[in-house]
C-alpha cells in the first residue's frame, strides 16, 4: 500500500495526474526500498515544464526509468495517442496501478525494460516521437546501456528531454552519453517552474535535449568530446 497523490501539472485546474507512491516495492537483491516507488522532485519539474513545452498531441511517447510514471502520464493527459512506460519489473504493478487511476488504459501500455537489454517488449522497430526522462544520471557505468536503448528506439525526428537534479555526478553522466556520439543541450533553467514544483528551492535543476546520432561518423565522436569537456567544466560547479 501507500499514499495517493494529485498532482497539477499545468496551469488549468484540470491537468492533474493521479500517482500512487508505493512503499512496499523492495529491491530483491539489496532488500532496501527501489527508488523509483515514489515521485521524484525532477518528475515534478518536468511534468510541469513539458505543458508549455512540448506538443503531444497524436504523439507515441516513451518514458525511460519511469517510477511511477508522472511525466508519461502527463503526456497521455495532454493528447498523447500512445504512451509507454518502462521500468524494472518490480515496478510495473505500481505503473499499472496510476495507469487505471488516470483512466488511461486505452493508450498507456506498461513495459519492463532494463537499459541496453534487446529482450524487451521495445523492438528497433518501436520508435517515438517523443522520449521523456526524469533524474536519470545517477550512475556513469549505466549510461553505456542507456545509449543502446535511445539508438533503438529513436527515429530521426525523435525528441528525447531528460530533467535531472544537479548532482556532482551529473557532468560524468553526460560526458558518457556525449562520448557515445550523443549531443546534449541545456534548455533555459531559468523557464523551470521549480519553485511550483518542489519544496527546496536551493536546489538547482536541469533539463536537457538528448540528440541521438543516428548515423555515427568520426566527426561527430570528435564534437562529442569537444562539448564534453566543456559540459564537465560547467557542471562541476554544481559540486
Amino acid at each position: 500500500m501507500g499514499i495517493i497523490r494529485e498532482i497539477p501539472v499545468a496551469e488549468a485546474a484540470a491537468h492533474k495526474v493521479l500517482v500512487e507512491e508505493l512503499d512496499d516495492a523492495i529491491d530483491s537483491i539489496t532488500g532496501r526500498p527501489l527508488t523509483g516507488s515514489w515521485v521524484w522532485d525532477s518528475a515534478l519539474v518536468l511534468s510541469r515544464w513539458i505543458p508549455t513545452h512540448l506538443n503531444f498531441q497524436g504523439k507515441s511517447v516513451l518514458e525511460l526509468g519511469a517510477g511511477a510514471g508522472l511525466p508519461g502520464l502527463t503526456a497521455a493527459l495532454l493528447g498523447a495517442n500512445r504512451v509507454v512506460l518502462t521500468d524494472v519489473q518490480q515496478l510495473l504493478p505500481g505503473l499499472l496501478k496510476n495507469v487505471e487511476a488516470n483512466g488511461f488504459t486505452d493508450r498507456v501500455e506498461v513495459k519492463q525494460l532494463v537499459w541496453g537489454l534487446d529482450d524487451s517488449g521495445i523492438t528497433e522497430s518501436s520508435t517515438f516521437d517523443i522520449v521523456l526522462m526524469s533524474d536519470v544520471f545517477f550512475d556513469s557505468e549505466d549510461m553505456i546501456g542507456l545509449g543502446k536503448t535511445l539508438r533503438r528506439v529513436c527515429g530521426e525526428t525523435t525528441q528525447v528531454w531528460a530533467a535531472t537534479e544537479m548532482r556532482p555526478w551529473t557532468g560524468e553522466c553526460l560526458d558518457q552519453l556525449m562520448a557515445q556520439g550523443f549531443q546534449v543541450v541545456e534548455q533555459e533553467t531559468s523557464q523551470l517552474s521549480v519553485h511550483a514544483a518542489v519544496q527546496d528551492s536551493d536546489t538547482f535543476f536541469a533539463i536537457f535535449q538528448i540528440k541521438p546520432t543516428l548515423a555515427e561518423s568520426s566527426k561527430s565522436v570528435l564534437n562529442a568530446w569537444s562539448n564534453s569537456a566543456a559540459i564537465s567544466s560547467v557542471y562541476s560547479s554544481y559540486g
